[in-house]
């Protein structure tokens, strides 16, 4: 429940949007579980869209976004609840072409987050990727190799492509 207009942030629109979306919405029973028994883990970025580029649609999948869709500790974390309790037995690390995280050097997103914030940024550590081949390769080990993660798991390394809208299987 919203309380009256006390905050004027500029999310009006977004609730506005919410308040149509709740009116229709009938997935009030929806159980949580991933349906079709993927999880994904992809980037932040907003030119990807998981469940279409797949063909999967709401409730098919687990999704784990961040930058440069790196398997980190948190990713993991998510992908063992997700094999354990949510019906994953197949999971895609899917990294994607032009992402910024390949782009730039943890000196240079320093220096320009820092000069966006106006301070001084060198304790911030940014997931940079300078091998986006090599981080994939290790990520899809990590998550093989996992103790909490059995065997029985399908575990590919995929790229989607932003300008084509392609996957392509590479690990």
């Amino acid at each position: 429940m919203s309380a009256p207009h006390e905050f004027d942030d500029g999310f009006d629109d977004l609730l506005a949007a919410n308040a149509d979306y709740a009116e229709h919405f009938d997935d009030a029973d929806f159980d949580g579980i991933a349906h079709a028994g993927v999880a994904i883990v992809t980037c932040m970025d907003s030119r990807i869209d998981p469940l279409r580029m797949l063909g999967l649609h709401h409730g098919d999948a687990k999704i784990f976004r961040n930058p440069g869709g790196r398997v980190t500790s948190s990713a993991l974390e998510a992908l063992v609840l997700g094999v354990h309790l949510l019906n994953v037995n197949r999971i895609l690390v899917v990294p994607h072409t032009r992402c910024a995280m390949t782009a730039s050097t943890q000196a240079e997103l320093r220096e320009r987050v820092g000069r966006s914030a106006g301070q001084d940024v060198a304790w911030q550590q940014f997931n940079v990727v300078e091998d986006q081949r090599a981080a994939l390769e290790e990520d899809v080990a990590k998550v093989r190799t996992h103790p909490l993660i059995p065997d029985t798991v399908r575990v590919g390394g995929f790229i989607y492509d932003v300008d084509t809208g392609r996957i392509d299987r590479l690990v």
